[in-house]
């Protein structure tokens, strides 16, 4: 089986933890050069310090919000002048809770501008290296709500099903050029996501983070949590030579929670 990247650039946002973090790491120890993007520079600094290299690899960082969408866009386009991006991993923390009939216009926007705006200024930036070279990988971090709707996620459920749709659409478009475009769909992972999604559980219900937490676990078969790194394995192997002719899919990593099919 082929996963090796080696001379292939990756770009991963949401890197300064969970998910993306481990995903980086993945994408490095297949051979990629690996740059890493989210907000905080220190944290960015010693991620990128600490990814796997070999010789030849280059790593690096960029420090940027996504919801100043033309910042974003001037430093990855930046980027990709310099050094073409041949894998684009979009990944950013999710929304408040609560239920969408009660959300404000606000939260719905602010919600879309992070997450498909921005991933849509990403691609846009990346997208010539792309089909320069005729090869390229983009995968999205979603969520399964996309398939079920989560309970008391109504604007999170809401943007997710928008960046799939988006998603699926680009495959259809881009896979003349040798693109490929999949979304992951995370179940419980051990992230800060999950502990904001407890803390807010726990409001509502009264119960503890404990009990909130081992009642959602009763509802995996597998009996727990996800670990970062198993999500990025999945999202490691879509980016990589073997996987170039899974395109259009939204891959749930789940334990088996989901119950459709």
């Amino acid at each position: 089986m082929d996963l090796n990247l080696t001379g292939r650039h990756a770009l991963v946002c949401g890197a300064s933890e969970g998910i993306g973090r481990a995903t980086a790491h993945e994408l490095a120890l297949l051979g990629a050069d690996v740059t890493v993007l989210a907000r905080r520079e220190a944290v960015l600094r010693t991620v990128s310090d600490e990814l796997p290299c070999n010789d030849g690899q280059r790593h690096g960082w960029i420090a940027a919000d996504v919801a100043d969408t033309d910042g974003l866009r001037a430093k990855v386009e930046s980027l990709a002048s310099t050094r073409p991006v041949h894998i684009l991993v979009n990944n950013t923390g999710g929304p408040p809770g609560g239920p969408a009939h009660g959300a404000d216009i606000a939260a719905f926007l602010d919600a879309f501008n992070k997450h498909l705006v921005a991933n849509h200024v990403l691609l846009q930036a990346v997208l010539p290296g792309m089909q320069t070279d005729h090869w390229g990988r983009v995968v999205n971090v979603v969520s399964t709500s996309v398939r079920e709707p989560i309970a008391n996620l109504g604007v999170s459920n809401t943007t997710r099903g928008a960046v799939a749709s988006w998603a699926k659409t680009l495959s259809r478009e881009l896979a003349v050029d040798g693109i490929t475009v999949n979304n992951v769909l995370p179940g419980f992972t051990e992230t800060g996501r999950i502990e904001q999604i407890l803390r807010d559980r726990s409001k509502a219900t009264g119960q503890t983070e404990q009990q909130v937490a081992d009642g959602m676990r009763k509802t995996v078969p597998a009996g727990r949590f996800a670990r970062p790194d198993e999500v990025a394995a999945a999202i490691a192997f879509l980016c990589s030579p073997a996987a170039a002719y899974i395109n259009g899919v939204s891959l749930a990593v789940d334990g088996g929670r989901m119950q459709s099919i």
